[in-house]
């Protein structure tokens, strides 16, 4: 597989975003945790978010799904089937949370999109159940990945210290430091390839310990 940036991987999930090459907006970096709320809520009610209204007459409720996992484990595991509309659903949940996740995270100042990728390129690729997936490791494959999410706690604590730094190197400079720009992506680079393993359920191949 080929990436954005020219580089190769064998990997079936894959994750770039563009440096920015420009200085990043100084007004909208300061204020970026009040002009993320509409698209943080835009995310939430397409994610996981159930509203109860209840008395003795009336009982409604609103509720909308995030990631399909348990059926996919069981479509996998009794059908070895993964509904191509299904990992369709998957895979735009995870670009769209991925492209807000990059605006909270500094990393780029366009404002994030519901459908375009724009500077976040992430790549998934859909899976060939009969050939490719053992139809039991879905059960077990959150269990497998545990040392992954070990070594994630303290990754993304050292990556929310990016970010608190990079604001202030943003408001003075207009920049984000390289550096720590790499490390953020990698963090999450390294979130996705987990997730596409553990949850999304698209290979079997175990995911590498590393930012790259």
């Amino acid at each position: 597989m080929v990436l954005q940036d020219g580089s190769l991987t064998n990997y079936p999930v894959s994750l770039s975003i563009d440096y920015p090459g420009r200085p990043l907006n100084r007004l909208t970096t300061f204020f970026r945790f009040i002009i993320m709320v509409p698209i943080v809520v835009i995310l939430g009610l397409v994610t996981n978010v159930t509203a109860q209204w209840d008395n003795e007459v009336l009982k409604t409720t609103v509720a909308s799904g995030g990631i399909l996992f348990v059926p996919v484990v069981l479509m996998v595991l009794f059908r070895q089937k993964y509904p191509r509309w299904w990992f369709d659903w998957n895979v735009s949940l995870v670009k769209f949370s991925t492209r807000v996740l990059v605006y909270v995270m500094l990393l780029r100042d366009e404002y994030p999109s519901t459908d375009e990728d724009q500077s976040v390129h992430i790549n998934i690729e859909y899976p060939d159940v009969l050939k490719n997936l053992n139809r039991w490791l879905p059960l077990i494959k959150w269990f497998l990945a545990i040392p992954h999410y070990f070594i994630l706690c303290f990754l993304i604590a050292a990556l929310f210290i990016c970010v608190v730094i990079a604001w202030f190197a943003i408001l003075f400079t207009g920049k984000y430091p390289e550096t720590m720009f790499r490390f953020v992506v990698g963090v999450i680079r390294w979130n996705l390839r987990v997730s596409g393993y553990a949850f999304l359920l698209v290979t079997d191949q175990y995911p590498s310990f590393s930012l790259k």
